[in-house]
């Protein structure tokens, strides 16, 4: 008989926790490289994400704003240098790319902001700038902003699990890419959005750890993000 607590303990254990052998050790110049380019990086995308997120909702220029935003990270992750996509290591043993991992556990934290977001709907103070954010898909077009959420969940994961992860001393790398994606947010006006963005920070850079590239922390986003696109104002419209 299957036991369903022991899988779920595998399943955790090989997504989350045991890091996949490899060898990615950079050169001090290397890293200062990385150091310079993600800290000009992380100002201007910081800054650029509150222009973008203060754009009206309905207005063209937010498409073209937040397009510019993922753009930012884009570059600042290839020029910082060597990115990886990682490899990951399924509950027996096998080799994964980790997509599979990072679906499950976007779903996951899918749910528990789903079920968090009800509670939200009922308080005024919270709902009312989480309902400022949705009103970008109300008022515009759906699946145009469906595409730059996904565009800007990889561009994001490629910056703050890639380089920056890649540019700070290992002993900080998983906190420090958490906090400082968090912390770019924070022009945005919305607490509940900064965190929304600690907490998944905290989720990929766990699967950055353990499959020490961007891949499985991409799917884990995406899941996440157009999961709360499509079924947020649901929820918003039950809880309210």
């Amino acid at each position: 008989m299957t036991d369903p607590f022991g899988e779920l303990r595998s399943f955790f254990t090989a997504s989350l926790i045991r890091p996949v052998e490899r060898n990615h050790e950079e050169s001090p110049a290397v890293r200062r490289r990385r150091r310079v380019v993600v800290g000009v990086t992380l100002v201007l995308g910081a800054v650029a994400l509150g222009l973008a997120l203060a754009v009206r909702p309905g207005d063209p220029l937010f498409y073209a704003a937040t397009l510019g935003v993922a753009a930012l990270w884009t570059v600042g992750a290839f020029a910082s240098g060597p990115l990886h996509l990682g490899r990951g290591r399924g509950r027996s043993g096998g080799p994964t790319r980790g997509v599979l991992q990072g679906l499950i556990l976007g779903l996951m934290l899918l749910a528990i902001f789903l079920a968090g977001a009800f509670v939200v709907a009922q308080i005024p103070f919270l709902r009312a700038p989480v309902e400022g954010l949705l009103n970008h898909a109300r008022y515009g077009s759906l699946w145009v902003v469906a595409i730059i959420t996904a565009i800007n969940g990889m561009a994001e994961e490629l910056f703050f699990r890639g380089a920056v992860y890649a540019s700070l001393d290992r002993r900080v790398n998983g906190l420090g890419s958490a906090v400082l994606y968090a912390s770019s947010t924070l022009f945005s006006g919305v607490p509940l959005l900064t965190f929304a963005a600690l907490c998944l920070g905290f989720l990929t850079t766990a699967q950055r750890r353990v499959t020490g590239g961007v891949l499985g922390p991409i799917a884990s986003h995406l899941t996440w993000s157009l999961g709360m696109l499509l079924a947020l104002p649901y929820v918003f419209a039950l809880g309210g």
